[in-house]
Protein backbone atom coordinates (compact mmCIF):
# COMPACT_ATOMS: atom_id res chain seq x y z
CA UNK A 1 0.00 0.00 0.00
CA UNK A 2 1.19 3.50 -0.65
CA UNK A 3 0.61 6.35 1.75
CA UNK A 4 1.26 10.07 1.97
CA UNK A 5 3.38 11.69 4.64
CA UNK A 6 1.85 15.08 5.43
CA UNK A 7 3.34 18.06 7.25
CA UNK A 8 1.09 20.74 8.70
CA UNK A 9 -0.68 22.39 5.74
CA UNK A 10 0.53 25.79 4.51
CA UNK A 11 -2.75 27.58 5.27
CA UNK A 12 -2.80 26.16 8.79
CA UNK A 13 0.82 27.24 9.32
CA UNK A 14 -0.13 30.78 8.30
CA UNK A 15 -2.92 30.75 10.91
CA UNK A 16 -0.66 29.31 13.62
CA UNK A 17 1.93 32.03 13.04
CA UNK A 18 -0.72 34.61 14.01
CA UNK A 19 -2.50 32.73 16.81
CA UNK A 20 -1.96 29.14 17.88
CA UNK A 21 -4.64 26.57 18.69
CA UNK A 22 -4.59 27.62 22.35
CA UNK A 23 -5.40 31.20 21.31
CA UNK A 24 -1.95 32.58 22.07
CA UNK A 25 0.24 34.79 19.92
CA UNK A 26 3.43 32.82 19.12
CA UNK A 27 6.86 34.15 19.97
CA UNK A 28 9.93 33.88 17.75
CA UNK A 29 12.83 31.78 18.98
CA UNK A 30 16.28 31.77 17.36
CA UNK A 31 17.61 28.21 17.20
CA UNK A 32 20.88 27.73 19.05
CA UNK A 33 20.92 23.95 19.44
CA UNK A 34 23.23 22.10 17.04
CA UNK A 35 20.92 19.05 17.04
CA UNK A 36 17.87 21.16 16.22
CA UNK A 37 14.14 20.83 16.75
CA UNK A 38 11.75 18.69 14.68
CA UNK A 39 9.99 21.11 12.32
CA UNK A 40 6.41 20.22 11.38
CA UNK A 41 6.36 22.56 8.38
CA UNK A 42 9.19 20.95 6.39
CA UNK A 43 9.74 17.69 8.31
CA UNK A 44 13.40 18.22 9.05
CA UNK A 45 15.45 19.40 12.02
CA UNK A 46 16.10 23.09 12.53
CA UNK A 47 19.55 24.57 12.07
CA UNK A 48 21.38 27.08 14.28
CA UNK A 49 20.32 30.65 13.54
CA UNK A 50 16.91 29.76 12.08
CA UNK A 51 13.86 31.69 13.30
CA UNK A 52 11.32 29.31 14.84
CA UNK A 53 8.03 29.41 16.67
CA UNK A 54 6.81 26.95 19.28
CA UNK A 55 3.03 26.87 18.89
CA UNK A 56 0.12 24.90 20.32
CA UNK A 57 -1.40 22.72 17.59
CA UNK A 58 -4.57 20.59 17.60
CA UNK A 59 -4.15 18.28 14.59
CA UNK A 60 -7.24 16.15 15.20
CA UNK A 61 -9.44 19.21 15.79
CA UNK A 62 -8.43 20.67 12.45
CA UNK A 63 -8.83 17.34 10.61
CA UNK A 64 -12.25 16.80 12.22
CA UNK A 65 -13.43 20.27 11.21
CA UNK A 66 -12.49 19.61 7.59
CA UNK A 67 -14.06 16.12 7.59
CA UNK A 68 -17.25 16.62 9.58
CA UNK A 69 -16.03 14.47 12.48
CA UNK A 70 -16.27 14.94 16.23
CA UNK A 71 -13.25 13.51 18.05
CA UNK A 72 -14.62 14.39 21.48
CA UNK A 73 -12.16 13.46 24.24
CA UNK A 74 -9.54 12.30 21.71
CA UNK A 75 -8.83 15.89 20.73
CA UNK A 76 -5.41 17.02 21.92
CA UNK A 77 -3.47 20.26 21.80
CA UNK A 78 0.30 20.07 21.99
CA UNK A 79 3.53 21.92 21.24
CA UNK A 80 5.10 21.89 17.77
CA UNK A 81 8.02 23.78 16.25
CA UNK A 82 7.54 25.54 12.91
CA UNK A 83 9.55 28.08 10.95
CA UNK A 84 8.63 31.65 11.91
CA UNK A 85 8.29 32.49 8.21
CA UNK A 86 6.95 30.50 5.27
CA UNK A 87 9.32 27.76 4.12
CA UNK A 88 9.40 25.47 1.08
CA UNK A 89 7.97 22.48 2.93
CA UNK A 90 9.42 18.96 2.80
CA UNK A 91 12.11 18.17 0.23
CA UNK A 92 10.32 14.94 -0.75
CA UNK A 93 7.05 13.16 0.06
CA UNK A 94 8.72 10.17 1.73
CA UNK A 95 9.17 9.29 5.39
CA UNK A 96 11.33 12.13 6.79
CA UNK A 97 14.87 10.87 7.34
CA UNK A 98 15.63 13.66 9.83
CA UNK A 99 12.82 12.50 12.12
CA UNK A 100 13.86 8.84 12.27
CA UNK A 101 15.82 7.05 14.93
CA UNK A 102 13.88 7.99 18.03
CA UNK A 103 11.07 6.18 19.73
CA UNK A 104 7.74 6.93 18.10
CA UNK A 105 4.12 6.06 18.60
CA UNK A 106 1.84 5.70 15.58
CA UNK A 107 -1.84 6.27 16.45
CA UNK A 108 -4.61 5.17 14.11
CA UNK A 109 -7.88 7.14 14.05
CA UNK A 110 -11.22 6.28 12.45
CA UNK A 111 -13.44 8.61 10.43
CA UNK A 112 -14.96 10.02 13.64
CA UNK A 113 -11.55 10.95 15.00
CA UNK A 114 -11.54 8.18 17.62
CA UNK A 115 -8.38 6.19 18.38
CA UNK A 116 -8.55 2.67 16.96
CA UNK A 117 -5.14 1.55 18.12
CA UNK A 118 -1.51 2.25 17.72
CA UNK A 119 2.02 0.96 17.74
CA UNK A 120 5.09 1.88 19.74
CA UNK A 121 8.31 1.90 17.71
CA UNK A 122 11.62 1.53 19.49
CA UNK A 123 13.72 3.50 17.03
CA UNK A 124 14.43 0.77 14.47
CA UNK A 125 13.80 2.80 11.36
CA UNK A 126 12.78 -0.05 9.07
CA UNK A 127 9.61 -0.53 11.11
CA UNK A 128 8.21 2.97 10.58
CA UNK A 129 6.85 2.63 7.06
CA UNK A 130 5.82 -0.99 7.52
CA UNK A 131 3.88 -0.14 10.68
CA UNK A 132 2.11 2.82 9.03
CA UNK A 133 1.28 0.60 6.06
CA UNK A 134 -0.10 -2.13 8.34
CA UNK A 135 -2.29 0.35 10.24
CA UNK A 136 -3.67 1.85 7.02
CA UNK A 137 -4.63 -1.61 5.66
CA UNK A 138 -7.55 -1.55 8.09
CA UNK A 139 -10.42 0.09 6.15
CA UNK A 140 -11.67 1.69 9.38
CA UNK A 141 -8.47 3.73 9.71
CA UNK A 142 -8.80 7.22 8.23
CA UNK A 143 -5.43 8.63 9.30
CA UNK A 144 -2.36 7.91 11.40
CA UNK A 145 -0.52 10.38 13.61
CA UNK A 146 3.19 9.92 14.19
CA UNK A 147 4.19 11.27 17.60
CA UNK A 148 7.30 11.55 19.74
CA UNK A 149 7.18 9.19 22.71
CA UNK A 150 9.04 11.35 25.20
CA UNK A 151 6.81 14.42 24.95
CA UNK A 152 3.83 12.92 23.09
CA UNK A 153 3.86 15.75 20.57
CA UNK A 154 2.59 15.44 17.02
CA UNK A 155 5.26 15.08 14.32
CA UNK A 156 3.33 14.42 11.10
CA UNK A 157 0.33 12.67 9.63
CA UNK A 158 0.10 9.65 7.34
CA UNK A 159 -2.88 9.00 5.05
CA UNK A 160 -3.74 6.74 2.12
Amino acid sequence: MTFRVLPIETGVLDELRKSDDAGREPRVHIEDDEYGQPLRCCLRRSKPGERLMLVAYAPLRRWARDNGAEPGPYEEVGPVFIHAETCDGPENPEWPEALRGSRRVLRAYNGNGEILGGSLLDGRTELSERTADDLLRDPEVALVHVRAVEFGCFLFEVRR
